[in-house]
């Protein structure tokens, strides 16, 4: 179990440290953890992250060592609400154990929770239940703390480099100079901006409906798997041409790459998955707490590795 105690104030915030909310976020570092902490600090918040390997401190935000499954440092002693934008499932167990004294708890779960619950792969199924076990762990915990817990679950998350989905498409566009599908892959996709993902974050907050319930958070915009890839791929500087390939050819090449060292993460599952609609429905998180998600409009830079 963690430590609780009195973690020095956050940089450039003493002035403000018996009146600002603290945040406690994990997964800053991610792409939506990192949208997180810039909503936390444009609103005023206090943030305390938590990350495995040493970072610097900047006004507003202060880093703490440590991870779910591991050592952590003491955290502190005051919190008004804890976000987590990492592994629901690692989340969920410590949060159980940790005792909190935070009112508040959001977390970041997938909509893989029913998109893969009738997979085919059983290491996908097994996702599946992960997930669902998190989210009654997570709730049952934050009820017998006295707190209320949210669940966000994100469709296919882009926008900030760290994806892999469409960053990794973009990146073997540019190593190979073009990008090959099968033709089946026509199934509907809703991706979602992690900027938006981030918004919902906050504006659930301060919703009493939203205690105790999961969301979907699809994108703005439905559209073709292919239509997708082709978006993505126009918004490049040099756009490498798309080819739609018959399944037998595409698994071949994929086949070989998977030889090669490469693409070993696509599973016969995931290639299947591309003809298959994965839409979801957006209207509870809309009429609970305003979720506006934005249009599929890609550019480069949001495919673009950070620095």
């Amino acid at each position: 179990m963690p430590a609780i105690s009195d973690v020095p104030p956050v940089p450039g915030a003493a002035a403000v440290a018996t009146t600002a909310r603290v945040a406690l976020v994990f997964g800053a570092s991610g792409q939506i953890g990192a949208a997180l902490v810039e909503r936390l600090h444009a609103a005023d918040w206090q943030v305390v992250a938590v990350s495995r390997a040493p970072r610097t401190d900047t006004p507003g935000l202060r880093w703490l060592r440590g991870d779910l499954i591991g050592a952590m440092s003491p955290l502190p002693s005051r919190l008004d609400a804890v976000f987590s934008a990492g592994p629901l499932d690692h989340f969920a167990r410590w949060y159980a154990a940790a005792q909190l004294p935070a009112a508040r708890v959001v977390a970041f779960g997938s909509t893989s929770v029913e998109a893969k619950r009738a997979s085919p792969d059983p290491d996908e199924r097994a996702l599946a239940a992960r997930l669902a076990e998190a989210e009654a762990v997570l709730f049952a915990a934050a009820a017998a703390q006295g707190a209320a817990a949210t669940v966000l679950r994100p469709t296919l998350v882009y926008g900030r480099g760290l994806d892999r989905n469409l960053s990794r498409i973009v990146a073997l566009a540019r190593r190979f100079g073009r990008v090959v599908l099968p033709r089946v892959a026509r199934g509907l996709r809703q991706p979602v901006h992690a900027d938006d993902l981030a918004d919902a974050a906050l504006s659930c907050l301060q919703v009493p409906a939203s205690h105790g319930r999961a969301y979907a958070l699809p994108g703005g915009e439905t559209l073709a798997y292919r239509e997708m890839v082709a978006r993505t791929l126009a918004a490049l500087d040099s756009p490498p041409p798309l080819y739609a390939l018959p399944m037998p050819v595409f698994r071949a090449l994929l086949a070989l790459a998977q030889a090669t060292g490469m693409a070993r993460d696509l599973s016969a599952a995931a290639v299947l998955r591309m003809g298959e609609d994965l839409v979801f429905d957006a209207e509870p998180a809309r009429r609970d707490f305003g979720y506006a998600p934005r249009p599929f409009a890609p550019i480069a830079a949001m495919f673009a590795p950070p620095h």
